[in-house]
């Protein structure tokens, strides 16, 4: 009996330290459990499930500067803009000397300048863009896409300031001659044979940009800030034969990007208390241009506009301010959006302005009024959390809308502007520098707009293997417009 429990004095320590580990490591394996499923979950934290940023390979289509900075030398010493009163850029109604590498402050212009910006990430010495999502490659077949440097929107918005009213011709049309330009130097490059332009990426932030040729480029990946001046109205619709096909325009190959807000940035701790219910300012009825894309698409936004115009200006704690974006606009808005709770967002001669981003840059709730909408960057960002989204009909009956917004309670509306000083950087582009080429802001708008062009890489690749195993003679029909 001594031998059996002095073996059974053995086994008991032995079966106690086993124990011990055994539940010492399962208690570390449902802590790290746990812990990491804790970190997921948060929602203030961006956390990639799955995921790992390695960021985009980028190529330079070698344009002539003639059609990038060039054009901002062109820009300075050419009149003034004949469709604004004041142009900041030509106080004195005459030419300026040149100003190297700035961007137009003609409000007309800077709203739409992600080019200028996006160029000047990819011009910044390599050892300054440490925080860059895309990286500068100078080989074509390291790229995982060509970015096209043409200031397509600089081009295109000269033209329509210049008051010769040629912009819709072809003859005497210098930004005509500049899209024939670009898109006759692209089909001579092997990258673009390679791949028939569709891992190209082209920045056309003006609806009107590249008007003359988009049926050109329409495989490639656009980045717009929507879609509402490009459809045709239908297949047999010839009189605007420049129009791109419904079914070759789509968020599955585009991007929708943020226009460039022209008002300042105020920060949540600045916030003080709002009088207004609600605040609009712009123009009631729709100007040429917008006209023009009514015309000949399928947007009827503006309409829309002057119906609320008319149901809300006698709102007593609603203001309504029919204005032009000068520099004593600028002020009024700055003062309208500060002081009201919301900043009414309706379509207008495209279904999103660079008013939503002056509200987010104002922290004033946006209240936006649409069926069917693109905003940039979904997928990363729930604009539900920082916007109210209202149905055109409902914002048509008489009283509605008012009375709704009336229902949200202070604690509401503080929500609202904290989750939305949350990401007030994530629409920002200006990097600070006067010339426009120097580090970003890791969080702002260039490096989240590469972010979405790389989710649509494999595709792109896919299509372009599709397309070189194709039997020769075939075609099939474009498809893109399925979500």
């Amino acid at each position: 009996m001594v031998p059996k429990m002095t073996s059974m004095a053995v086994a008991r320590p032995l079966c106690s330290h086993s124990c011990l580990f055994l539940a010492f490591s399962l208690v570390s394996i449902v802590s790290l459990l746990f812990f990491s499923n804790s970190l997921l979950s948060d929602p203030n934290l961006r956390i990639s499930r799955g995921t790992v940023e390695t960021g985009i390979n980028v190529f330079v289509a070698e344009l002539p500067r003639s059609l990038n900075y060039g054009l901002l030398d062109k820009y300075w010493s050419s009149p003034p803009d004949s469709r604004i009163p004041s142009d900041p850029d030509h106080p004195t109604r005459k030419p300026n000397p040149p100003k190297p590498g700035k961007y137009p402050e003609n409000p007309l212009i800077k709203q739409y300048s992600a080019e200028y910006w996006m160029m000047g990430d990819l011009e910044t010495p390599p050892e300054k863009r440490i925080g860059s999502f895309a990286k500068r490659v100078f080989s074509e077949s390291e790229a995982d896409v060509v970015f096209v440097p043409f200031f397509a929107t600089l081009s295109a918005e000269m033209e329509l300031g210049n008051g010769k009213g040629s912009f819709r011709k072809r003859s005497g049309n210098e930004d005509y001659q500049r899209q024939r330009q670009v898109v006759d130097f692209l089909n001579k490059t092997q990258a673009w044979k390679r791949s028939g332009g569709r891992d190209h990426v082209f920045v056309l932030t003006d609806p009107v940009a590249m008007w003359h040729v988009r049926h050109e480029i329409a495989l490639s990946i656009l980045l717009v800030v929507d879609f509402g001046g490009w459809f045709r109205l239908d297949s047999k619709s010839s009189s605007f034969p420049e129009r791109i096909e419904h079914t070759q325009v789509s968020v599955i190959k585009d991007v929708i990007v943020p226009y460039t807000h022209l008002l300042p940035r105020l920060d949540l701790s600045r916030n003080q208390r709002r009088h207004s219910l609600l605040y609009f300012k712009g123009a009631k009825q729709l100007t040429f241009i917008s006209i023009i894309i009514c015309l000949h698409s399928k947007w009827s936004g503006g309409l829309i506009r002057e119906k609320l115009w008319d149901l809300l200006v006698d709102e007593h704690d609603i203001v309504m301010e029919e204005g032009f974006p000068n520099a004593t606009g600028r002020e009024q808005s700055i003062r309208g959006m500060r002081n009201s709770e919301f900043c009414l967002h309706p379509a207008g001669d495209t279904p999103t302005s660079c008013r939503l981003f002056d509200a987010i840059q104002s922290l004033c709730i946006p209240v936006i009024v649409s069926d069917n909408i693109e905003l940039p960057f979904e997928g990363i960002l729930d604009y539900s959390e920082f916007s109210v989204f209202v149905s055109v009909s409902d914002a048509l009956t008489p009283k509605w809308l008012a009375n709704h917004l009336r229902s949200f309670s202070e604690r509401d509306k503080e929500s609202f502007r904290s989750r939305m000083a949350k990401v007030q950087s994530v629409f920002v582009y200006d990097n600070g520098r006067a010339d426009g080429i120097g580090p970003i802001q890791p969080d702002g708008a260039v490096n989240h707009i590469w972010k979405k062009v790389q989710q649509k890489v494999p595709m792109v690749k896919e299509a372009v293997i599709r397309e070189r195993r194709k039997p020769v003679g075939t075609s099939v029909p474009l498809r893109c417009q399925c979500i």
